[in-house]
């Protein structure tokens, strides 16, 4: 058997015009827009570092150079704080990306779908295995001691098994027309467990669903996509999507449907965004009292 090569790349598509954000994104990325004190898109770039990955390629676009900033050196900012001695939040800022991890960026010339976007990145992957992470989905850290985080935990499958990992969560009946759902074969899929799927349906009727399993926005790929993107034909929508591609590759090879332990926060949209800022300030050890105090407050009111 030969020697499975371990994923050391991720892919992270940041061209969109984050409309279901606006006014808020009108001239702010919305990858930059805050979740406690730090970025969505740092907090994606943390959970991949976690990981193991040492190399984040960035899929973006003309007029959100301020996200490659963000994950650059600002010397006249860290030569203020160090004269002031704010020694903790000039840490906080010089610390984001470790010696060892490179950011990278590609463009995307044009708006042409998830697949497309992947495929952008195509020179920088090489002939290595890949993780897709999107960015508007926020993956709740573990929270118990010694639990290893969800994207961890399909990294170290792949690295064990060689087979494709896409994370699912299971999702209410009444929701599962906004997702793409997968096919395992009816088999019981536990939480922090995995099971080859047959299938995935995009955006399926409730009773046409094979599941109640979602995928959520992390995969884990081998090389061979990137071939079969490349001749994958546009579709729903004029894009080339993912999907498809992988649709393909269940022809040819296996994928895991990996079920998170964890909780998930859309922060694409308002409500989600909401969401995740109050679940991840409780987990916050500056903030989580305050927070909870005024949540209280709240509470007794109604």
């Amino acid at each position: 058997m030969p020697q499975i090569q371990s994923v050391k790349k991720a892919i992270i598509p940041v061209a969109g015009l984050g409309t279901r954000m606006l006014p808020a994104t009108k001239a702010i990325p919305k990858e930059l827009l805050s979740v406690t004190d730090k970025p969505v898109i740092q907090h994606v770039v943390e959970e991949a570092i976690a990981a193991g990955i040492n190399e984040i390629v960035l899929v973006t676009r003309s007029g959100k150079e301020a996200i490659e900033n963000h994950f650059d050196a600002h010397f006249e900012l860290e030569t203020q704080l160090e004269r002031k001695g704010k020694a903790i939040v000039l840490t906080s800022i010089k610390n984001i990306i470790p010696p060892h991890v490179q950011v990278v960026s590609i463009r995307q010339p044009e708006a042409l779908g998830l697949g497309h976007a992947i495929l952008c990145a195509r020179r920088i992957i090489g002939d290595e295995p890949f993780a897709v992470m999107l960015p508007d989905v926020l993956v709740m850290p573990a929270t118990n001691s010694g639990t290893q985080n969800d994207f961890t935990n399909i990294v170290n499958r792949w690295n064990e098994t060689g087979h494709g990992q896409i994370m699912v969560e299971a999702v209410p009946d009444k929701d599962i027309h906004r997702f793409g759902i997968v096919d395992i074969g009816g088999v019981t899929l536990n939480v922090g467990t995995a099971s080859p799927l047959s299938a995935m349906m995009e955006k399926p009727k409730t009773e046409e669903a094979p599941s109640n399993l979602a995928i959520v926005g992390r995969y884990v790929l081998p090389t061979k996509v990137m071939q079969i993107l490349k001749d994958t034909q546009p579709g729903s929508g004029g894009e080339i999507q993912l999907t498809d591609a992988l649709d393909e590759l269940l022809k040819i090879d296996v994928l895991d449907a990996y079920r998170m332990v964890s909780a998930t926060h859309d922060c694409g949209n308002k409500l989600g965004y909401l969401k995740a800022n109050i679940a991840m300030a409780l987990e916050h050890p500056e903030l989580k009292e305050g927070l909870r105090s005024f949540l209280n407050g709240l509470a007794k009111i109604d």
